[in-house]
């Protein structure tokens, strides 16, 4: 309990000193801030990893039935590289929700700031309960698995599917009958006041859209990173940690998108690949090195052939 409250403390610390001072005035976030900041997230998330060796060792000499200390840093490292894999698609539809409801690119840090938020809350009672199911019912990991099977094959043949258009989203239209929408943003402020009536400013409204968007994606990534492990502090910690460096991986990818586009078959197979893993998880396990190994390699597999591909139809 005591490892949880510092845990959540810290996040909540950073993201005060991220608002408060990082980003107290609204700015255009560049290429430039945002790879450092990513970079400053993947080895703050992998330096993290250290710490869980170190938690999980003197929870191994009081409990020889836990994860070893080695176990315990490779599932956090597998479960972080899942979510932040899975993350991709959510940048897009980021992308495609900010661009729809015009929201200028200096305010975008303040709408992804509050969403994470929200996000964290979620993802906490989607993990909290995700893990009670598993625990209680042992059967609930074949659900899980064949839910992400189904996930794999709905992206593989998807075809030519209309995209995502946010103001005909069932949030959306939903939003604009309970509370007043104004067309026009007021600086960074989320509601105005018009006419003696409070309006959501389009701020708000984009607010809204990511936070169910999160929600909806969070439904393959919680089920995927439980086929790797249902211990709850690494379930949590690996996905917070992958929701906090999402805000600066969207702005360092957000205009480069184009260039992975075949990274979603790597998705593909990992979806694929875990979904098998909690169907047989009663009769096999893999090794923790092979669910790291095949993760890394289907990620890295997908941006080499990206860049191949992209660069091969530049020159065309």
């Amino acid at each position: 309990m005591i490892v949880w409250i510092i845990f959540v403390a810290c996040i909540l610390i950073f993201l005060a000193l991220d608002l408060g001072v990082f980003n107290k005035t609204p700015h255009i976030i560049s290429s430039k801030e945002a790879g450092m900041w990513t970079g400053i997230w993947v080895t703050l998330s992998f330096a993290f990893s250290g710490v869980i060796y170190w938690l999980y060792q003197n929870n191994y000499i009081a409990n020889p039935d836990k994860y070893t200390p080695a176990i315990a840093s490779l599932k956090f490292i597998t479960g972080y590289l899942i979510e932040l894999s899975l993350s991709v698609d959510n940048i897009f539809v980021i992308a495609v929700i900010f661009a729809s409801f015009r929201i200028p690119q200096k305010y975008q840090h303040r709408v992804l700031f509050w969403g994470i938020l929200g996000a964290i809350v979620f993802r906490g009672l989607m993990i909290f309960f995700g893990v009670m199911l598993i625990n209680k019912f042992s059967w609930m990991t074949y659900v899980f698995g064949a839910f992400l099977i189904f996930t794999a094959a709905k992206m593989l043949f998807k075809g030519n599917e209309a995209e995502f258009n946010p103001k005909k989203s069932f949030v959306y239209r939903n939003l604009r009958k309970i509370i007043p929408v104004t067309s026009h943003t007021d600086g960074e402020h989320f509601f105005v006041k018009r006419r003696h009536i409070t309006a959501a400013t389009p701020l708000f409204v984009a607010l809204v859209v990511i936070e169910v968007m999160d929600m909806l994606f969070a439904l393959d990534s919680v089920p995927a990173i439980l086929a790797i492990t249902s211990d709850p502090f690494l379930v949590f910690s690996s996905n917070i940690f992958a929701i906090l460096g999402l805000r600066s991986m969207y702005f360092f990818l957000a205009n480069m998108l184009e260039k992975f586009s075949y990274l979603e078959y790597s998705l593909i197979a990992i979806l694929s690949f875990v979904g098998i893993k909690m169907l047989i998880v009663h009769h096999y396990k893999f090794p923790e090195w092979v669910s790291l190994g095949f993760i890394a390699l289907s990620l890295i597999i997908g941006v080499v052939v990206s860049l191949q591909m992209a660069k091969k139809e530049s020159k065309e």
